[in-house]
């Protein structure tokens, strides 16, 4: 069984529950990391106004995505394979090699996380690189099974990660949030949008991965949209008062302070393994979208064993996860304008075998569509330039701005 196949799904074969695409999606991000981004708010900004960065940053990340999973059952293929059609063969090879490392990250932040808290309870300090390891070998293991195995997993994991996500909630809400996080930087409201609308953009390189099974667009999208915002709008305010509870934004600490223990490592644990089977299956589609020689098999024990292994030696980054929002924004919030330009903007038909064509010959600028790179470019480029405002809107703006301008030079040209 090939469990990250990249050829396209037929129509016949879209036979997913929407469901269970919700359940995908709401397991992928019911997370400490989702906890760590309301954390993150924490810093110098009231509860009050944090709250509404919450709420606007989560309905317009989780809108974008949503959108753009309506392409998965319009072509059947995964996103990288998708990306395509926006950016080039090569061009989107750039975004898979994008994929690849910064899910590395992730995998291996995940882990250490749930090892962190599990150490707490059953081992001591001592045993939180062996709970690294076997969390990383347990994800593996799944996503090996396929996409179908995911989904059962899912079933079973997600009603347990709801209901310890309760019991953190009612916590969280018996504690008097008296005390504010010290700022380590110079928080401002437009930077704060920028770190939840990073984080919820981060799934949108996933967007058609798991979508193309399921054959409607519409029940696609709203499954994909309310399992990501419903998630983020409850666990982030939760993240937002641990930490102003426990006076810091470190996990260990934030679960200290709501006083859970045995069912804080579980709620670590099992929301580790849901996001995980996320992560390595988008790595391995990628991988394999960069390499189409590449064993499934191969692809997915890769991308697992990899970032179990980094999950050895990465006790640091949480240090310096607001910044990697920041970076993930400006990096993918472009990106989705480009491919929502392309999808929903540009009305000409994608001829779905062309994408899985190889350019020919060496030539620099073979494979490479011009106009969604320049797309790419110059919405990064604004996203950096308007963090005094909030660099998200005028990105996307501006991406989607000059895609459009760009190809209509073109086809006057032609």
């Amino acid at each position: 069984m090939d469990p990250v196949d990249i050829t396209p799904v037929p129509p016949g074969r879209r036979t997913q529950p929407p469901f269970d695409l919700f359940l995908i999606f709401a397991g992928a991000n019911i997370v400490a990391t989702t906890l760590q981004t309301g954390a993150s708010l924490a810093t110098g900004l009231s509860p009050a106004l944090a709250l509404v960065l919450i709420a606007v940053g989560t309905l317009g990340g989780s809108a974008l995505i949503a959108a753009l999973a309506g392409v998965g059952p319009m072509l059947g293929v995964p996103s990288m394979i998708a990306a395509r059609a926006a950016l080039g063969y090569r061009g989107a090879g750039l975004v898979a090699l994008l994929l690849v490392v910064t899910n590395f990250a992730w995998i291996a932040v995940n882990n250490v996380i749930a090892a962190s808290a599990c150490a707490r309870v059953w081992g001591g300090p001592a045993s939180a690189r062996p709970w690294a390891a076997a969390f990383g070998l347990l994800s593996t293991l799944v996503v090996a099974g396929g996409p179908r195995l995911v989904a059962r997993a899912d079933r079973l994991a997600v009603p347990l990660l709801a209901i310890v996500g309760v019991v953190l909630t009612a916590a969280a809400l018996r504690l008097p949030a008296t005390t504010t996080v010290p700022a380590t930087s110079g928080m401002t409201w437009a930077g704060g949008l920028d770190i939840v609308a990073g984080y919820q953009v981060s799934w949108i390189l996933m967007f058609a991965d798991y979508s193309r099974y399921t054959a409607s667009r519409r029940q696609a999208g709203t499954a994909v949209f309310l399992g990501l915002w419903l998630t983020s709008l409850w666990l982030m305010p939760v993240g937002l008062a641990a930490a102003r509870a426990a006076g810091s934004s470190d996990p260990g600490a934030m679960l200290q302070a709501l006083g859970l223990g045995a069912s804080g490592a579980v709620l670590m644990a099992a929301a580790t393994l849901t996001t995980n089977f996320v992560n390595i299956y988008m790595s391995s589609l990628a991988i394999r979208s960069l390499a189409p020689r590449t064993g499934g098999q191969a692809a997915v024990w890769t991308t697992g064993l990899l970032g179990a292994a980094l999950g050895l030696y990465s006790g640091v980054w949480l240090d310096r996860y607001a910044s990697f929002m920041v970076v993930l924004g400006g990096l993918l919030v472009p990106v989705g304008g480009v491919l929502a330009a392309r999808f929903f903007l540009v009305r000409e038909a994608v001829d779905v075998p062309s994408l899985y064509e190889r350019p020919g010959g060496g030539r620099f600028g073979k494979g490479f569509d011009a106009a969604g790179l320049a797309g790419w470019a110059a919405g990064g480029t604004t996203y950096y330039l308007a963090t005094s405002i909030g660099g998200t809107l005028p990105s996307l703006l501006v991406a989607v701005g000059v895609y459009l301008a760009i190809r209509r030079l073109r086809r006057v040209r032609a």
